[in-house]
């Protein structure tokens, strides 16, 4: 019998990634704006004038209110750079969209499936909340959305992170 993982814990090493904020009315909106901006950095509207290959997760950081109950507008979409532009990354032609270095991340992590919205995420918050109890070592109002496959993949493969407060 096949027993389900509630949870795990990873590190990722430090690495750059093309990411852009948006600040739409919606979750999903911000989203879908900020991940056709990222395709356009990726096939070709950039420096190279080339396709960078798409990799996985796409991330989504997303902050919420003090009481937890709602997303803020702000969302930052991130696209990781593939090995071979990791130290020269091709630059995007959108002002919008930075390179990034992210310092090493640790985060606690919970799969879930389907649509990423604004309502099933805050459910898979307070979902991995209750399997962690209360802790002060993870950040309280930053988290991210993973999401491994295309919006239109039924059934979708998604996590939620929390992030692990540094040392």
């Amino acid at each position: 019998m096949c027993e389900e993982i509630a949870y795990e814990e990873r590190l990722y090493p430090s690495k750059k990634w093309a990411c852009i904020t948006t600040r739409e009315p919606k979750y999903e909106q911000s989203i879908s704006m900020g991940f056709m901006k990222l395709m356009r950095y990726i096939c070709k509207e950039n420096s190279l004038c080339r396709h960078l290959g798409m990799t996985v997760p796409v991330i989504t950081e997303i902050h919420l209110n003090k009481e937890g109950t709602e997303l803020l507008q702000d969302v930052i979409t991130g696209y990781y750079l593939p090995e071979e532009f990791q130290l020269n990354p091709p630059l995007p032609m959108d002002p919008e969209i930075q390179i990034i270095e992210r310092a090493p991340l640790q985060v606690f992590t919970r799969l879930f499936y389907g649509n990423t919205t604004e309502e099933t995420i805050l459910q898979e918050i307070h979902l991995l909340w209750e399997l962690l109890g209360s802790t002060d070592n993870v950040l309280h109002e930053t988290y991210m959305v993973a999401t491994y496959e295309n919006p239109g993949v039924p059934n979708r493969r998604n996590e939620i992170w929390f992030i692990r407060r540094a040392n």
